[in-house]
């Protein structure tokens, strides 16, 4: 059985990283104190369409691996065998670049009420990068797998764990050979350590638990992984089938081999009875005012509240701003580049007043569903989104609420000379 035990490298890695990163990540509390999590340090971050690397945020539960990338192997298993070097990877396969959107799913998770367990993430764990690699269908194609139909895609990650589990993720066969790839460059330079090099895999705007780091297998299968799916020892379903999943507080979820709805918000309206975190919920942050210093209206009245939205496999619709704590809202708008499962910018001309101001921002999707107002108490569960709530659930997971995310700002008017 999977354990949260500390993990003595932790601390070593988190302060590597941070002092490489030069300011641009702060460390995230862990109540475990087993995974290397850093966040985005500055609401900065989230004024601007792509992070740089310094700003990524960064989780993961067990060591890197050590490395030799020339004698690193991807196994192909399942229904289809082969081994590929990352040579053969590089050159006998095209070469692609996507933009995506990568959410932790435990994102909000430190705003839940009760607290729950784990990595406390405010909303600093998101991120938009180019991804470089090879796309998964020109592989799998390659290899004779021809039809994606009710098939599932298992990657598992080659980080060693000091438990009895295996880092193993599925998702459906159908999204792998739409848009996803094998990484192995981020931002047009190769993929740090705790990016996962030499290889990872890029699932666009879904959460990252999907997006494998140090890939060493994948598996074509007709089910989601189960316990014994795998040929190697040790527990193989924990982190597909308990862990990463909704539920309330003291549930035990059952395991599915397959499930017909894989969008996240459609489970939890009640397709699946406890949802997978599979594309990520309609989400959006102010970037800039930060609060963290008076701000000066411009020469005309108006300050420029600026952020980002995402909705992971589906599209933005829009953004409201409220500067009034929630009161009422006026429509931003969205500009700059439009890429599938990467977040959009945005921007509200505010024709600001002296004085203390509370400043919200709140997305809708395509398909009109829009960020819930809060995070819910423990009772609530599946009355919860008819309320303008998100559900609280006992991981903190795919949390969308958009009032934890307001940011105070102090307007100030420079005395005429």
């Amino acid at each position: 059985m999977v354990t949260e035990r500390p993990r003595e490298s932790r601390h070593k890695e988190i302060d590597a990283i941070v002092e490489a990163r030069a300011g641009g990540v702060t460390e995230t509390r862990d109540e475990a104190d087993k995974y290397t999590v850093v966040g985005a340090a500055q609401r900065r971050t989230f004024a601007n369409w792509l992070t740089p690397i310094e700003e990524h945020f960064v989780c993961h539960r067990n060591n890197i691996p050590d490395i030799d990338a020339d004698a690193w192997t991807v196994s192909l298993t399942g229904q289809v065998e082969a081994d590929l070097l990352m040579t053969d990877i590089r050159e006998e396969y095209p070469t692609v670049a996507v933009a995506h959107t990568m959410e932790c799913a435990g994102n909000g998770r430190g705003q839940h009420r009760p607290e729950t367990g784990s990595v406390q993430w405010g909303f600093e764990a998101a991120a938009t990068a180019f991804w470089t690699g090879t796309p998964v269908s020109s592989i799998l194609r390659a290899h004779g797998v021809d039809s994606p139909d009710g098939k599932w895609l298992t990657a598992i990650g080659g980080d060693p764990s000091d438990d009895d589990d295996v880092f193993a993720r599925s998702i459906p066969l159908v999204k792998a050979v739409n848009d996803c790839l094998l990484a192995y460059e981020m931002n047009g330079e190769q993929l740090p350590r705790e990016h996962g090099y030499p290889i990872r895999l890029i699932v666009p705007g879904w959460y990252g638990v999907n997006n494998v780091k140090w890939v060493e297998e994948l598996r074509v299968m007709d089910t989601m992984v189960v316990e014994g799916s795998l040929d190697r020892p040790g527990e193989h379903g924990f982190w597909q089938q308990k862990s990463y999943r909704i539920h309330p507080k003291g549930t035990d979820p059952d395991t599915n081999d397959t499930i017909e709805t894989i969008d996240t918000w459609e489970q939890l309206e009640g397709a699946v009875e406890y949802p997978y975190t599979f594309d990520a919920t309609v989400m959006s942050v102010i970037g800039t005012p930060a609060g963290e210093s008076p701000v000066t209206p411009r020469s005309d009245g108006t300050i420029e509240v600026r952020g980002v939205a995402w909705a992971g496999d589906d599209a933005v619709d829009c953004v409201e701003v409220s500067t009034d704590g929630g009161e009422t809202w006026d429509d931003a708008e969205l500009f700059g580049p439009e890429y599938s499962g990467a977040w959009r910018l945005w921007r509200f001309e505010w024709e600001a007043e002296p004085g203390t101001h509370v400043l919200l921002s709140r997305a809708t999707d395509e398909l009109g569903r829009r960020q819930p107002a809060r995070i819910s108490r423990p009772d609530a569960w599946r009355d919860a989104l008819d309320n303008n709530e998100f559900p609280w659930n006992e991981g903190g997971y795919a949390a969308n609420a958009y009032e934890p995310n307001s940011v105070e700002v102090e307007v100030e008017i420079q005395p005429s000379e």
